[in-house]
């Protein structure tokens, strides 16, 4: 009998992904306003040089183990507790400014002051943009007072924080609320589940994992025996080898899952 349910944050319940790209569009169109260049073509640009400039840091390894990516570095801050952080509150700007200033000058406009601009943008542009699946409150409220929730987040503590309060209707849902840069090491990480479970009080087969992502949330569920629900919007193929017990297509279909 299911008694508590985890919630991935992330592309689960907040569509961060869309968030992004709305961040990514009211930035863009700036460098439109003032060079005429396509907004959609810089946007690509940055994206690809963010990623490549991302791993090439001496904390690509630390944030792969939290799971902080490369678009939440062009608007984190990361004034975080741990061994780690300072270091990344140390580079985020210079980041910032090279992932906008490479794509601008891929496009034939080398400007570093207009860059750095458009980095001080973006973080703005992300926070006005938090965006919560239409049925993320619907599944939340028929499902609060039956069972124990708990969300557990990958990423940066004060960044998980920071898109909890620009959608403030969230949290009151939880019991516990789990980060896993407080906990030292991210989904899949068996230990950040157990860790999930003690919290509950309950056991690994009384529990339920809801989440998108087949690699944090669904693997780390398997590697502790708790059983998963793989919410698939997108209709991505599966692994193969990562299976969830459960796939949905829209997380309303959670419901019915648990014969509510």
């Amino acid at each position: 009998m299911i008694k508590a349910i985890i919630f991935d944050l992330d592309d689960t319940l907040l569509w961060d992904k869309k968030s992004v790209k709305l961040a990514f569009e009211g930035t863009c169109r700036l460098a439109e306003e003032r060079f005429g260049i396509n907004p959609e073509v810089l946007e690509e640009k940055v994206r690809m040089f963010a990623r490549e400039i991302y791993e090439s840091y001496d904390t690509y390894r630390f944030t792969q183990m939290i799971g902080i990516n490369p678009f939440e570095g062009l608007w984190g801050d990361f004034n975080d507790q741990g061994e780690e952080f300072p270091r990344l509150k140390e580079i985020a700007p210079g980041y910032r400014k090279e992932a906008w200033t490479s794509g601008l000058k891929e496009m034939g406009i080398n400007d570093s002051v207009f860059g750095e601009e458009l980095a001080e943008t973006f973080p703005t542009e992300r926070k006005k943009n938090p965006i919560l699946y239409e049925d993320s409150l619907k599944v939340l409220d028929a499902l609060k007072g039956d069972y124990k929730l708990l969300l557990l987040t990958n990423g940066s503590p004060e960044l998980q924080t920071i898109k909890l309060e620009i959608t403030p209707e969230l949290r009151p849902y939880f019991h516990e609320i789990v980060i896993s840069g407080d906990y030292g090491r991210g989904k899949p990480d068996q230990g950040i589940f157990e860790h999930a479970l003690e919290l509950l009080s309950v056991n690994r087969e009384e529990v339920l994992m809801v989440g998108d992502n087949l690699n944090t949330d669904i693997l780390g569920a398997n590697r502790t025996g708790i059983k998963s629900v793989w919410v698939n919007r997108e209709g991505v193929p599966s692994a193969g080898d990562i299976v969830p017990t459960y796939e949905v297509a829209e997380l309303w279909e959670v419901l019915g899952l648990l014969g509510k």
